[in-house]
């Protein structure tokens, strides 16, 4: 006989679209859902290749003319991305659970300021989202009849649909399938580069002359110093090409183990072809002298070039499929924003800077209401903009550089900080430092630069978020003054308690009425709720059960340890309410669950409690707050309610005792 429930409509639909739920038990769990370097590559360094795709492409048509200044343009940016990645790798061996913007922040400066870093990557993930999928609908019209543009942004906004329908099955499920379209990627661009490169290998030269040219041109119509401003600002305007390279140490956690050596690994690969893509591309451009053309990206212009003399069709359909799997590899890497931004916002959800359901899993193990946050977020940028990359790139990369910067700045006080027991400090600090100088430099020019055009935006949406995160946390520390107060019950519990002799225990009598208490830990809500039912029952209940269910969340999905330490933590807290009860002469007994959904876990246990003691009555505490306000609601865990109503909809029996904040700050 089958004795599993029968599944609803809801959830056939959402195992269909989604997939099943994962069992948090299964000792291949994170072996399955880890990611090894090549997967990393793909989904976490996504982002920083397909940023060639339209970092050099700003960084060139900045020059305005004087084009082959772009031959210093790209030596720079390749030095940079060396520069910051090999600063990420020190902050990867530093934080090897995770090592983002946010966390590097607030562990080495101060959690406030990890909270503008935080904030900033935020803004800055939902811009890599859209401005990803914006450039490759970009890549994918460039080949298109011109009336087809029409529908661009229908395509966009359908693409940002389906990246978060396979983000909410989860991290490695929303890269495998994209591997074939990263290899060709990879295999067409670096074909072209060698093979543009191998055509024009005589015109080398005249590229060194025409750059002589162009520097002395340039120097001789705006002076020495306009011509280093000119360089600078096209430095500057093509920042994006850098974005993607934080994701690595903040993406730690979704790799295979050994995190460090993967994550570091992964940071290589990334910088190495990153560096290449960006030479390879700019230098491209001289070669063969491209120029903006309406309706086309500057790697489609390059690539019709490339091609124009190949025999028949072999040069349409190269270029075609180049730019396909451009095209799919920039939504591809909106993967970068769907990663990291959910994980940052979780990370700042634990240290209630946002509400602590972002912090949450879904039975899959995903972040889910972070997902659906920064997608919902993308899709609403995407109309605001109507896919405009040109004005994207604009609110684009001054967030990543606050981050940079702050992040870069920490590590430097670090190695200062421990310079007496840390052998080596000093070339730590001075590759930080170049990085910090480097970070700094690059944030004060496109914020100066890009201010103006629209990059107060990006400044203004960050401060709103900077503004609501303190307002979020402070409603959560005045609202967790009065759980201290509650919290002096555990020492008054503490006092009552007295050891009982094992072999005097209290028998347990299925027949007897059974008070089942949910609780959320040994704390003061539950020790309320705990001695308010003999207060209101009396000698009604003979026996007492406690049922606790270990969240899974972000902060503990980290490794096989943590789900260990979890339940360990859960059991202890629910010895010490048996205890309690024990000895009073009640018999006690406590019932743990794991979990990702604690209302779904819930419900699976009163089913197995109510077989063995049917006179059973549920019981639970809810703080009940003066005023039902919209922070209220959002901020706190309403999961006795939620229990109340599905219990309600089996016949179950459940009271919820309230606890009044307000009658606890009268004193």
């Amino acid at each position: 006989m089958n004795s599993e429930p029968e599944l609803t409509l809801n959830q056939k639909i959402k195992n269909l679209v989604i997939g099943h739920a994962r069992n948090p038990d299964d000792p291949h769990l994170f072996h399955k859902l880890s990611l090894v370097v090549f997967f990393a590559w793909v989904g976490l360094g996504a982002d920083g290749l397909t940023s060639s795709c339209y970092g050099p492409e700003e960084a060139f048509l900045a020059l305005k003319g004087h084009i082959f200044l772009g031959v210093f343009v790209a030596l720079a940016t390749a030095v940079t991305i060396f520069v910051i990645s090999s600063s990420y790798s020190q902050i990867i061996e530093l934080f090897p659970t995770g090592g983002g913007g946010y966390l590097v922040a607030s562990k080495l400066l101060s959690p406030s300021v990890g909270m503008v870093s935080g904030c900033a990557l935020l803004v800055d993930y939902v811009l890599t989202i859209t401005l990803s999928v914006a450039s490759g609908a970009d890549a994918l019209f460039s080949f298109l009849p011109p009336h087809w543009r029409s529908v661009k942004l229908l395509v966009a906004m359908a693409v940002l649909l389906i990246l978060i329908v396979l983000n909410m099955r989860g991290v490695k499920e929303s890269v495998v399938p994209l591997i074939p379209i990263f290899l060709i990627f990879l295999a067409t661009h670096i074909f072209a580069i060698v093979y543009a490169f191998v055509a024009h290998w005589h015109d080398f030269g005249t590229v060194a002359n025409a750059t002589i040219t162009d520097v002395q041109q340039s120097s001789s119509e705006i002076g020495i110093f306009g011509t280093i401003v000119l360089i600078m600002r096209a430095y500057s305007m093509g920042a994006g090409t850098y974005t993607g390279i934080e994701a690595v140490s903040n993406g730690i956690p979704v790799l295979r183990e050994p995190k460090v050596q993967t994550a570091k690994r992964t940071m290589h690969y990334m910088a190495g072809s990153l560096a290449f893509m960006v030479l390879g591309l700019m230098l491209g451009y001289l070669l063969y002298r491209v120029e903006h053309q309406t309706g086309k990206t500057l790697n489609a212009v390059l690539l019709e070039r490339i091609t124009a003399g190949w025999n028949g069709h072999t040069g349409r359909v190269f270029v075609l499929v180049t730019l396909i799997s451009e095209a799919v590899l920039l939504f591809v890497a909106a993967q970068t924003g769907f990663i990291d931004g959910p994980r940052v916002l979780s990370n700042m959800a634990i240290d209630r800077w946002f509400p602590s359901r972002f912090a949450i899993l879904s039975d899959r193990f995903v972040t889910q209401n972070g997902v659906l946050l920064m997608g919902g977020a993308a899709l609403i940028l995407m109309v605001f903009t109507r896919g405009s990359v040109k004005f994207m790139v604009v609110l684009y990369s001054i967030n990543v550089f606050i981050t940079f910067l702050l992040s870069q700045l920490g590590m430097v006080r670090h190695w200062w900080i421990v310079r007496k027991e840390c052998r080596g400090w000093l070339k730590k600090a001075f590759v930080n430092g170049i990085g910090l100088a480097l970070t700094a430099f690059i944030l004060v020019s496109v914020v100066v630069i890009k201010f103006f055009e629209g990059g107060w935006i990006t400044i203004v949406i960050t401060g709103s978020f900077i503004l609501l995160a303190i307002i979020i946390k402070r409603s959560y520390s005045q609202s967790l003054l009065p759980l201290k107060r509650l919290n002096e019950l555990v020492h008054a519990a503490d006092r009552i308690y007295c050891k009982t002799d094992e072999g005097n225990l209290p028998k347990m009598n299925p027949d007897a009425k059974t008070a089942v208490l949910l609780v959320g830990g040994y704390n003061g809500l539950g020790l309320h709720t705990l001695f308010n039912i003999p207060r209101l029952f009396g000698d009604s209940f003979k026996n007492y059960v406690f049922v606790q269910v270990g969240t899974i969340d972000a902060a503990n999905f980290k490794g096989a340890e943590e789900i260990e330490k979890l339940k360990h933590h859960v059991n202890k807290e629910l010895d010490r309410y048996v205890t309690l009860m024990q000895s009073q002469g009640f018999y006690a007994e406590g019932v743990s669950a794991i979990g990702t959904d604690a209302v779904e876990e819930i419900c699976n246990t009163a089913t197995e409690v109510l077989q063995r003691y049917p006179q059973a009555v549920f019981f639970g505490g809810q703080m009940v707050f003066p005023k039902d306000t919209f922070f209220s609601r959002l901020l706190h865990n309403y999961t006795t309610f939620a229990v109340q109503r599905r219990f309600y909809q089996q016949g179950i029996p459940f009271l919820i005792m309230p606890v009044r904040v307000e009658l606890l700050n009268t004193q």
